[in-house]
């Protein structure tokens, strides 16, 4: 069951506000009730994209039209922290988010969203304030994540960023899905696990 490799990204960006953005900020925990992933996208950032009492959208960046068609999420320093729960990078996924750029992330949501083949990739602050600042001032500006190269360019902004190598590896191999790398392996599995003696 091949994957094809995620190379590069490209698309319009939605900058995020805050820093140590929780799993339970991403998607809070009330909306975890599901048997499958399927719809978890109309909730992400639900909590702070609608007013608690009144129902009504906020300001959000979420809810600006500008942005209504974004891939990449700019976020701040340490995104995804908290509980370790896979529907955060699944929400992500689902509301059409196909990228992340920040400052840096926490290492369980990190590679949740790698074998989900939605690459973070991070930045200094003063570069993940460039691409927020132009992002906000254009919203139809194009914003390239260029995992072979690691580099983020967007108009005339371009910079270095960082990936660890295994899941840089991942991604450009296509072997970011272990569920997939069973399943494509199944010939080979049974084959070991028939030369086993103690497997009947």
């Amino acid at each position: 069951m091949a994957i094809a490799p995620i190379t590069q990204i490209s698309g319009t960006a939605v900058p995020i506000p805050g820093a140590d953005i929780d799993t339970d900020r991403i998607i809070p925990a009330r909306f975890m009730k599901c048997v499958t992933f399927d719809g978890l996208g109309e909730f992400a950032f639900y909590d702070v994209r609608f007013d608690p009492v009144t129902g009504e959208k906020t300001d959000h960046p979420l809810n600006d039209e500008r942005f209504k068609d974004a891939s990449i999420l700019v976020a701040g320093i340490n995104f995804g922290c908290g509980s370790s729960r896979e529907h955060a990078p699944q929400s992500l996924t689902k509301y059409g988010f196909t990228g992340i750029v920040a400052e840096s992330f926490a290492e369980i949501f990190y590679g949740n969203s790698t074998t989900l083949g939605l690459p973070c990739v991070s930045a200094p602050k003063a570069d993940i304030d460039a691409l927020k600042a132009a992002t906000a001032a254009d919203a139809t500006l194009e914003v390239k994540i260029d995992i072979e190269a690691l580099t983020v360019t967007a108009g005339d902004l371009s910079f270095a960023v960082e990936m660890p190598a295994p899941a840089r590896h991942a991604l450009l191999s296509g072997k970011y899905d272990p569920i997939a790398e069973l399943i494509g392996n199944k010939d080979k599995i049974e084959a070991t696990a028939a030369g086993l003696a103690y497997i009947e």
